[in-house]
């Protein structure tokens, strides 16, 4: 039987979804990967990802895409971040055609910010190259508040009230997306809008991820202020940060060893162009 690849358009979207519960990951309901896919920020996107499909309609393999498009200095770029990847192992053959699928649509940057083991080396070989991810692992712990060290919220009313421009816009297109945890560090005059996660290690959901700043050094000296918010209020024993994403070491911390991988792929593009908004991460609660 014949095995063809073809974009993943908003009527394969059901199917693909089905698939990727049944085989990829059943802890996310066939709902949740449709709902992911179906991004809530604007952009012309040409399709969702590619898929494999037999003679007979089957869903074989499918290969997840979130598109973008983000400012670099002054130059709007094609963003593509590479989501779920699953091929049946009886046409495992036919992987590499899916990834070379989404490469051919020539977007400025790609991203894959949750490779697999075995993925890595297919990666490198195509001109992907890793990112620093050295990350800290923050035990979250209750502190006791303190007069003038600032308030922190998840509070929706308040964050849109406090946001404006490129900022607000940024939560706007992230508040309905279903991994996005959004908190707002207010201290004087200064604000800083936080996106995180949560994530399991080694089977238990208990770690918060974060996954953007925008204010690495007010988050900084708010970091046990964040702690006590994130163990109180969502259940989160510790954190783990990208020293890359919000500037630095923080109090109570230790380096992980050996901190997941991640890959981008693109010309002119630095580390610090680099954050993990408008991706899977934000999308798919796993």
């Amino acid at each position: 039987m014949g095995v063809r690849v073809s974009p993943i358009t908003d009527s394969d979207v059901p199917a693909v979804a089905e698939f990727l519960h049944r085989n990829l990951n059943d802890r996310v309901p066939a709902e949740a990967w449709a709902r992911a896919v179906d991004v809530p920020w604007k952009v012309e996107a040409p399709n969702h990802g590619f898929q494999l499909r037999t003679d007979d309609g089957a869903v074989v393999g499918v290969y997840l895409a979130f598109y973008s498009d983000r400012t670099i200095g002054d130059e709007v770029r094609r963003f593509c971040n590479l989501g779920a990847w699953c091929v049946l192992p009886e046409h495992r053959f036919h992987s590499l055609r899916l990834l070379k699928a989404l490469l051919a649509q020539e977007c400025d940057v790609y991203t894959d910010l949750s490779p697999s083991g075995n993925v890595v080396p297919v990666n490198t070989r195509l001109g992907f190259r890793f990112l620093d991810t050295a990350t800290t692992l923050v035990p979250n712990l209750p502190w006791p508040p303190w007069p003038g060290g600032g308030a922190v919220t998840g509070d929706r009313r308040v964050i849109e009230r406090s946001l404006s421009g490129g900022e607000l816009q940024i939560y706007q297109d992230h508040a309905d997306c279903a991994a996005a945890r959004h908190l707002l560090l207010t201290r004087g005059d200064e604000t800083c809008h936080v996106v995180f996660r949560k994530d399991r290690r080694k089977g238990l959901p208990v770690f918060a991820s974060i996954l953007y700043v925008s204010n690495p050094a007010l988050f900084r000296r708010m970091a046990r202020q964040v702690s006590r918010h994130l163990v109180l209020r969502h259940g989160a024993l510790a954190t783990l940060a990208e020293l890359r994403v919000v500037g630095g070491p923080l109090p109570g911390g230790r380096l992980l060893s050996a901190p997941r991988r991640k890959m981008l792929h693109g010309a002119g593009i630095a580390d610090h162009h680099i954050d993990y908004l408008y991706s899977e991460l934000a999308c798919v609660s796993w």
